[in-house]
């Protein structure tokens, strides 16, 4: 399971991608510039899940159910991954 210290540093990561003050990032989310400061600091132990999949949409991000697995992926396996994300892009 991915920790909620792991996700805030993947939404700093791609809100910086974006060129995103956390102000706005906040603001376009609707979510607290104080909660979203601390969700990107590990500062936070729980945040519900509205306000992560809200700051996930502002970001263009989604979550996704999986099997949970005792073992880390292939090379091979992950590879495959995105290449069925990449058929699935609606964008293009």
């Amino acid at each position: 399971m991915l920790p909620l210290t792991s996700i805030g540093e993947r939404i700093a990561t791609k809100r910086k991608e974006l060129g995103l003050t956390q102000s706005q990032l906040a603001q376009k989310a609707k979510v607290g510039l104080s909660t979203l400061d601390a969700l990107e600091n590990a500062r936070l132990g729980e945040l519900g899940y509205s306000k992560i999949t809200n700051i996930l949409t502002a970001l263009g991000l989604e979550l996704r159910l999986q099997e949970a697995s005792r073992r880390r992926p292939t090379l091979e396996e992950l590879l495959e991954e995105g290449r069925d994300d990449q058929g699935l892009d609606r964008r293009r």
